[in-house]
């Protein structure tokens, strides 16, 4: 499956043939990061080898986002966004986050800031978790708490939605 989908016309409530994927966010939100570097770039908060502490933060994310996907996959159910749930994962990282996928994405995006050291870059940052909670996090939760009932809100009680 590639970074689109498939409308389902049952979840979906505004008009449109296909859907936007959140890596496609997360890619928009890189480019748009390196594009705010390039051109806008503000003040350079960090410099030289400092810069470099962002290649770990980067990797830590990406590692966040793999290994919380993993688990969707090990338990055998979807990932993609919109789709019914088979199983409800609170295992890993879920144990801390209802969200690790998506928080891994923003701390990689933390990661890319920091690599690049001006400071423009990281107004993209809120920008992307308030996107990514708009789109994504109040269905996903709404789906979530209909297919599980008391036993999804009780594990939302006790598990922060980001980190």
């Amino acid at each position: 499956m590639g970074l689109t989908e498939e409308k389902n016309p049952v979840s979906e409530e505004s008009g449109g043939g296909r859907r936007v994927l959140p890596p496609v966010y997360f890619l928009a939100a890189f480019i748009a990061m390196g594009l705010l570097h390039r051109f806008l770039p503000g003040a350079q908060i960090l410099a030289g080898p400092v810069r470099f502490l962002g290649l770990p933060v980067l990797v830590a994310g990406l590692s966040l986002v793999l290994w919380a996907a993993g688990l969707f996959r090990r338990a055998g159910t979807t990932i993609r966004p919109f789709e019914e749930s088979t199983a409800l994962v609170v295992d890993g990282p879920y144990r801390f986050s209802r969200n690790p996928i998506y928080s891994g994405m923003a701390i990689g995006l933390i990661g890319i800031g920091v690599l690049l050291g001006s400071a423009s870059p990281f107004a993209v940052i809120p920008m992307f978790v308030v996107v990514i909670g708009m789109r994504f996090i109040r269905a996903e939760e709404a789906a979530l708490e209909k297919r599980f009932g008391a036993v999804y809100r009780e594990y939302a009680s006790r598990v922060r939605r980001w980190l």
